[in-house]
């Protein structure tokens, strides 16, 4: 799949933003500038201030920040999952209160549904609202929830009654960060980045009636709407990631010479590293079919190929992380080259926000028709 030019000059001009910031960011700053320059919103709608584009013109934001060592977690997070949901399935009153603010980087928002014992099952979700004179109130729990902190507010994943069966079924409030009774306490991590991680307690949180986004009979829809975004941007990420860290790599693989030639003529060293940047080529076109496939309306197709995309990005930056931490030896592993760090982030693009394992059962389901095992 041929970029368009439109696309080309987006990805060279973020380029050239990262290349001005390069990996000791200072995230603030870099949010700041990004959204100045219109790559923030440049999904949401141009009535609300957004850029018009979609979600494959997000991604190629995050993934060529990424690539410069500079990657910005919460765009996976507020434009793509939160500012989707909100621009398609949103009343009139929260685009005009939330997309304006997402789209210019003046407002943030998390997005929380992942919880304790539920693990990659969203069907297993107890966070539940109950109606109430004035709207809704909202209890239970959320762990591994992105910049919190940071955020303006949490689109929370909770579950309500159906009144006609009686069964649980997953709806979507906006949560605001000093709402009486949420509570959000750090979690400590092995893994450093710029935006913490968060265990978020819902203790009988009194919500307005207009904090539901969308149809309370059409939560799985909406849920998963922004749950393809979701995926399409954590594979940017992590082929962002993966680029970088080849980058890296070869520039030291030109250089370093132990005997007579640099170490990169060798094909110990470079086969490897083709192999790796082949990885991630392939990973980038599923990526774009993905990301294609959701712009189009595809959402079932894009549901796919999203889950395919986040597989393959994941698996070849695992792989290009690896490589080039074993091009540098020793060097790999100083804080000095920058790479080591990136062992234990790598490793996440396996894990979250679904894992490989979940990835494969879905396609094994879906794709190609095999019966579940749960």
């Amino acid at each position: 799949m041929v970029e368009s030019k439109e696309q080309r000059a987006l990805r060279e001009a973020v380029a050239a933003l990262g290349r001005r910031h390069g990996p000791a960011f200072d995230r603030a700053a870099l949010w700041q500038d990004a959204a100045r320059l219109g790559y923030l919103g440049v999904n949401l709608p141009a009535e609300y201030g957004g850029g018009g584009a979609g979600i494959a013109e997000l991604a190629i934001v995050l993934e060529e920040l990424g690539a410069a060592g500079c990657p910005l977690l919460m765009m996976v997070v507020s434009p793509a999952i939160c500012g989707t949901v909100i621009a398609r399935f949103g009343t009139q009153e929260q685009r005009r209160a939330w997309l304006p603010g997402l789209a210019d980087g003046t407002r943030t928002m998390a997005f929380g549904i992942t919880e304790p014992d539920a693990g990659s099952n969203a069907h297993r979700i107890t966070t539940t609202a109950r109606r109430t004179d004035g709207g809704w109130s909202l209890s239970g729990r959320k762990v591994f929830i992105s910049g919190v902190d940071i955020a303006d507010a949490t689109l929370v994943v909770g579950r309500t009654e159906d009144a006609r069966t009686g069964r649980l079924k997953p709806c979507l409030f906006i949560v605001p960060r000093d709402a009486e009774g949420f509570h959000h306490t750090p979690i400590e991590m092995e893994l450093r980045t710029q935006e913490k991680q968060f265990e978020l307690v819902l203790d009988g949180v009194e919500l307005p009636a207009d904090a539901l986004v969308g149809d309370e009979d059409a939560g799985l829809l909406q849920l998963f709407a922004g749950l393809n975004p979701e995926r399409v941007m954590t594979a940017a990420f992590a082929i962002g990631m993966g680029r970088y860290a080849v980058s890296r790599a070869v520039a030291y693989a030109r250089e370093r010479q132990v005997w007579d030639t640099p170490i990169g003529a060798h094909q110990a060293i470079a086969h490897p590293l083709a192999q790796a940047h082949i990885e991630l080529e392939l990973a980038r076109l599923m990526t774009r079919e993905a990301a294609a496939r959701y712009d189009a309306g595809d959402d079932t197709g894009a549901g796919e190929a999203a889950n395919m995309a986040k597989y393959a990005a994941g698996e070849a930056c695992v792989h290009a992380v690896d490589q080039a931490v074993q091009t540098l030896g020793g060097n790999g592993l100083t804080r000095e080259y920058g790479l080591a760090s990136l062992i234990t982030a790598s490793r996440v693009m396996r894990i979250a926000p679904v894992s490989r394992e979940m990835v494969l059962n879905y396609v094994s389901h879906q794709s190609l028709g095999l019966p579940k095992s749960y």
